[in-house]
């Protein structure tokens, strides 16, 4: 990947410390992170390789607390491999919060977490 979108570590590791203790980021905060990601994920593969082991989760449709039960359960990104099949949003309360972890999580360590569209990432 090329360098010139590298973020910055201990602030990403900030926010995510931040938003795993169930805080939020500003809105220009997270629009930055997008653009991040948004660098990331398009030089990926169609075809996601990942690590082996891995721990593969699906469904979490804004469940925030069960998002953070199932990283005490498999560990912390990035001591464990995650696959995370989309449909991060909807149904929960906290679908912001969700998908806010995610993202930052794939930007602080792209190689440790995959994240796949599920259908409730979509335009529609």
């Amino acid at each position: 990947m090329s360098e010139w979108w590298a973020p910055n570590s201990a602030l990403l590791d900030s926010q995510i410390t931040s938003l795993r203790d169930g805080g939020t980021l500003t809105e220009s905060e997270v629009k930055e992170l997008c653009e991040m990601a948004k660098q990331i994920l398009h030089q990926e593969k169609n075809v996601a390789e990942v690590q082996c082991p891995v721990t593969i989760c699906g469904d979490i449709h804004g469940q925030y607390y069960d998002l953070q039960e199932l990283f005490r359960i498999g560990g912390p990104c990035p001591d464990s491999n995650y696959l995370f099949m989309g449909d991060y949003v909807d149904r929960g309360y906290y679908s912001l919060e969700t998908v806010t972890l995610l993202v930052a999580l794939k930007v602080r360590h792209p190689t440790r977490i995959t994240i796949l569209r599920g259908n409730h990432e979509s335009r529609q």
